[in-house]
């Protein structure tokens, strides 16, 4: 059948693995083969072309520049929780005074939530980790139980394997003890044959001897 691959080899019951020189033969016929090996095909021209920046952002190509040019990083801005005057030359100015008061208004504001945040982390916290962690050790069982099924799926296929392997041994070497006593057979029988030609031959020859007198 087209496709069929036949294995030949029996590990379970193959012996002389282990003997010097045998993993080492083994590699250098890997190792012979790979070389001598040479792709006609590329296997990947179904595929579209590689596209390495497909998942740069803008902030992350402005990040890759800056470290090629091997710029330094920019320091932390510490403006925005900066309250500023109006500058000298507009202490007089109504707009000028608006724009601080928003801004510390905004400053505020933010202080305000950070302190939301926090409340709410002191009250919910705990329980949203223990939540978490719950949801954690669900998905570690999960986890295990598919490990476990899945490491009796390849004890079992092992097991199968093992015992497929060692009546396919049995039957070998019923195969192979036959073999050898039809070959033993056969030797013997030939041996015989030899025998009896030789001892044949003389007769036969003096036989012919009288017949050609007659004639």
């Amino acid at each position: 059948m087209a496709g069929e691959v036949f294995v030949d080899a029996l590990p379970y019951i193959d012996q002389g693995y282990d003997e010097p020189g045998v993993r080492e033969g083994a590699l250098a016929l890997v190792e012979e083969e790979t070389r001598r090996y040479r792709p006609t095909k590329n296997y990947l021209e179904n595929l579209p072309p590689l596209n390495l920046n497909a998942f740069e952002t803008e902030m992350m190509k402005n990040e890759f520049e800056r470290l090629q040019q091997r710029l330094p990083m920019d320091t932390l801005s510490m403006k925005r929780y900066e309250l500023p005057p109006p500058p000298a030359a507009k202490m007089s100015d109504l707009s000028a005074w608006n724009e601080c008061v928003e801004n510390s208004m905004a400053q505020l504001e933010h202080q305000a939530t950070r302190i939301c945040n926090l409340e709410l982390m002191l009250e919910y916290g705990c329980e949203a980790w223990r939540s978490y962690i719950e949801l954690l050790m669900k998905c570690v069982s999960l986890a295990h139980k598919m490990l476990q099924a899945l490491r009796k799926e390849i004890q079992e296929i092992n097991w199968q394997r093992k015992h497929a392997q060692t009546r396919a041994g049995e039957r070998l070497a019923n195969l192979e003890t036959m073999w050898q006593a039809l070959a033993k057979k056969n030797y013997e029988i030939e041996q015989a044959c030899v025998e009896l030609e030789e001892r044949l031959t003389p007769e036969l020859k003096k036989e012919y001897d009288m017949l050609t007198e007659h004639t």
